[in-house]
């Protein structure tokens, strides 16, 4: 906390560098409310973060023991759009606690290398999946403003987002569990304009717990997608998002 602290007085203290002089303030009395409502709409970039388990010994259904041995990696970032709404509670002149129910649509981009299949070059076999995803998020965030000077107040702000996955194929090579648990930390400036407050916000959202459904694979009915599906160990999400706050 300390740290942001610091990086919120340093970029407070740069403001008078750009505006050396006082303006008439746009909605001067918006703040006091004691709850407010808005909307906001994003853009997000998913990705995943993922862990291999490398060469596997199977037993096969002839009696026989072979290796498997399948690499996955997210190979690309995916962009997509959120859509929510806003309700923020103030708790003194500098903290609030807002509650954001938001969609976010998205995708990620997997790809599968299989080791044991190699091509004349010596290349890997390769296979790829997009992982599709739709989340309803209900962050829970508290927000640390500086002090309003003229038309804009910077701020940071952190706090904890259950997520629904409500997508999912039980003929993919990956599926993810339907509940997630997100920390997420950001930082972002109200703008006053003369009929509103716009505010835009980044912030970067890290999964919690091991998103990975660890018995997709007893629902896969080709049994060839078995190595792919037990390729990987644990997955965690992640994602960045830039929202546009209008209240």
């Amino acid at each position: 906390m300390k740290r942001f602290l610091t990086i919120l007085t340093a970029f407070t203290a740069l403001l008078p560098a750009f505006a050396q002089e006082r303006v008439a303030q746009n909605k001067p009395y918006i703040d006091l409310r004691p709850l407010h409502f808005g909307i906001l709409v994003g853009i997000n970039m998913q990705d995943i973060e993922l862990k291999n388990t490398g060469p596997r010994t199977v037993h096969n259904d002839d009696g026989t023991v072979s290796e498997q041995y399948v690499l996955c990696e997210a190979d690309a970032w995916n962009p997509g759009f959120s859509v929510g709404v806003l309700a923020e509670l103030r708790l003194s002149a500098h903290f609030s606690a807002r509650l954001t129910p938001t969609m976010h649509f998205g995708a990620k981009h997997l790809k599968f290398k299989n080791m044991n299949q190699l091509d004349e070059r010596g290349r890997p076999a390769e296979t790829t999946q997009d992982l599709k995803s739709t989340y309803i998020s209900m962050p829970l965030d508290i927000k640390f403003a500086a002090e309003r000077f003229n038309n804009h107040r910077p701020y940071l702000m952190a706090g904890i987002n259950p997520m629904i996955n409500l997508t999912g194929k039980d003929q993919d090579y990956i599926k993810l569990k339907r509940y997630d648990v997100m920390m997420e930390v950001g930082l972002g400036c109200d703008f006053y304009l003369p009929f509103f407050k716009l505010i835009p916000e980044l912030k970067f959202c890290y999964s919690l717990t091991n998103t990975m459904d660890k018995y997709h694979y007893n629902e896969l009915q080709d049994v060839n997608m078995h190595a792919y599906a037990n390729a990987i160990s644990s997955t965690a999400t992640k994602m960045v998002v830039l929202t546009f706050y209008f209240e």
